[in-house]
């Protein structure tokens, strides 16, 4: 038998039929993430219900070499979670139990498949939410958010899911259950947390993560602007962050993802905006008065033509529904698309939009925008059909142009969604072949195999240790212990 047919073997006998999956039909459910562009069909998936469970199949392929995938609900928009055919995908979407809510300490201690919006839901009774709140957070798993390091459009305020992770139980690669921080605010030591937030599956699997709660804001007001153009609310959004006036969010559309928006959910925008702006502040009620009077003004002299104000809950629902549904809503306007996830800085806005809107036009490629204009993440929605010939390698072309504009103008090439199996091979582009062997030493220092969630991040698949012609010495850190795999 081959290694994946020994691992089937085994985890069958060790697991049983119900949490192996082997049928091919039933695998091809798990081929793709959010980014249905890349699809591969596992060999082999693993209903994991524990952490248990975890561990044993990490340590069946770690004895045999064969490659692992983490799975939570399959959200993700930069091919994270795309398996692999000669490799096992272990599910979390069972492990969904809230161990924890310790209001007092403003903690909480879940499973990785613990929806996002399940826990806010939970806690709010006491007075508390989780800050994080990814535009997917009704059917995204925490766990995923701790994979990719989720943002959402409060992470203008609030920051990333980071900021809010204190603890977390993992499975490493070898198949050992270790647990790294807990509740305390700042363990001493390395900050083996900060690495492992946002490491994408690559140095293991989370099996419980404890996170901070945040206190409901006293009051929240909900700010909705039109404006004729995206440079009207570039200059909005600038004037209002150099004003001192941090929201908890500013959200920016284009007409195109206005009219994808209007088509879904019929959320109501001002009629021919040729952007909008969401804009929203909490905290204490004295703050948010005086905040609120002074975004309004700026919004005004930047040439709003609209500006309404949330009544009450349902109108601020309605104004979210149409920003959060975005994603999804581009299926009214277009049968396929690719969305990106670049970041700029806020200054450079009105110059890169114009930059992607001639790139558009040049190559025949519609692009909506749709993003957290407070903090520059881009989220490009690149439209094409892929029942056209040449479509999706035009539409792919103008994807990769805009990362190339978001590093030019002093930008990444991932804000939120992660780099994953679509954004790798834009890694160089970034870093240094120094930079990027750094990061494949403390990669290697967690799995020397390189069997954890291979392929995703780097732009190569080399293992740790191999040594490529070029290199004329030992890099720093071979001399220093640590393999070099560039």
């Amino acid at each position: 038998m081959d290694p994946l047919q020994q691992v089937t073997a085994r985890l069958t006998a060790e697991l049983g039929d119900e949490q192996v999956i082997t049928d091919r039909q039933r695998l091809r459910t798990y081929e793709c993430d959010g980014l249905a562009q890349y699809k591969v069909v596992p060999g082999l998936v693993v209903l994991a219900r524990d952490a248990a469970d975890v561990a044993t199949a990490v340590r069946a392929c770690a004895d045999l070499r064969v490659p692992f995938v983490a799975r939570g609900s399959g959200t993700g928009l930069s091919g994270g979670a795309l398996p692999r055919a000669e490799g096992v995908l272990v599910v979390m979407s069972q492990m969904r139990e809230i161990r924890e809510i310790d209001a007092a300490n403003q903690r909480a201690v879940v499973d990785p498949g613990v929806i996002n919006l399940r826990l806010t839901q939970a806690t709010t009774p006491d007075g508390y939410y989780f800050a994080p709140d990814p535009s997917s957070q009704s059917v995204c798993s925490i766990g995923g958010n701790v994979a990719e390091n989720s943002g959402g459009a409060h992470c203008l305020k609030y920051g990333f899911t980071t900021n809010h992770v204190t603890g977390l139980d993992l499975v490493t690669p070898g198949g050992e259950l270790v647990e790294i921080g807990g509740k305390a605010p700042d363990p001493p030591g390395y900050d083996l947390l900060g690495a492992l937030v946002g490491s994408e599956g690559t140095l293991g699997i989370v099996t419980a993560a404890t996170v901070r709660l945040t206190r409901l804001p006293e009051d929240v007001r909900t700010i909705l602007a039109g404006f004729a153009s995206t440079d009207d609310a570039g200059a909005a959004t600038s004037a209002i962050i150099a004003a001192g006036v941090i929201p908890a969010a500013i959200e920016m559309m284009d007409a195109l993802a206005i009219e994808a928006a209007e088509k879904a959910v019929h959320c109501g925008y001002p009629a021919g905006a040729g952007a909008v702006l969401v804009v929203e502040l909490d905290g204490a009620a004295a703050d948010v008065e005086g905040e609120f009077d002074e975004v309004v003004r700026h919004c005004q002299e930047a040439g709003a033509f609209e500006v309404r104000v949330a009544a009450d809950d349902v109108e601020r629902a309605l104004i979210w529904k149409g920003r959060k549904s975005a994603f999804a809503a581009v299926g009214r306007i277009s049968p396929d698309y690719i969305v990106q996830d670049g970041v700029i800085p806020r200054t450079a806005l009105p110059k890169v939009l114009r930059e992607i809107a001639q790139m558009s036009a040049e190559r025949g490629v519609r692009v909506a925008n749709v993003f957290h204009a407070g903090d520059g993440n881009l989220h490009p929605l690149v439209l094409f059909d892929d029942a056209e010939e040449g479509a999706a390698e035009r539409a792919e072309e103008v994807a990769g142009g805009i990362l190339d504009l978001c590093i030019a103008n002093g930008g990444s090439i991932t804000g939120e969604h992660g780099v994953g199996s679509d954004k790798a091979k834009y890694m160089p582009r970034m870093f240094s072949e120094d930079d990027l062997a750094t990061m494949q030493a403390v990669r290697c220092a967690f799995d020397p195999a390189g069997i954890s969630n291979p392929g995703k991040v780097f732009p190569t698949p080399r293992l740790c240790g191999e040594r490529p012609g070029r290199h004329q010495g030992a890099h720093p850190l071979q001399e220093a212990g640590l393999a070099e795999v560039f």
